[in-house]
């Protein structure tokens, strides 16, 4: 059941940040994809699987967030909360292409750090 839930998260995460790059994209060119339905209701999908499969994760490892067993978790969801307010920055916001540019690579970078943090189960702030 692990593996999985595991496999299945990690294959949301990626649908979640492929789907984020590509719209992004459209919103940069000004595209008229943007504007279609789909595009504005499969991210929630994908989203709630991915944050589904990630709570399932979390009763089934016993990795609970803000434990001082699992400071790494923490951060991990520290980075996703960034992540997802520099993600809405660089879609929704509209104070110029260098400001959306600077969220958009902001949450790539915070993706980054939560993968990381996944993989080494290291916290670097608080731990």
């Amino acid at each position: 059941m692990y593996v999985a839930l595991k496999h299945t998260h990690l294959l949301f995460i990626a649908l979640s940040v492929s789907l984020f790059i590509i719209r992004f994209v459209w919103s940069m060119m000004g595209s008229k994809m943007m504007e279609k339905k789909w595009v504005k209701v499969v991210p929630h999908i994908i989203d709630t699987v991915l944050l589904a499969s990630g709570v399932a994760l979390v009763f089934i490892t016993g990795f609970i967030p803000f434990t001082p067993a699992a400071l790494w978790m923490t951060e991990k969801l520290t980075c996703v909360l960034a992540y997802i307010a520099l993600g809405y920055v660089a879609l929704h916001y509209s104070r110029g292409m260098a400001f959306r540019l600077f969220a958009f690579f902001g949450a790539l970078g915070w993706v980054y750090a939560a993968a990381d943090l996944a993989i080494t189960k290291t916290p670097q702030l608080l731990g």
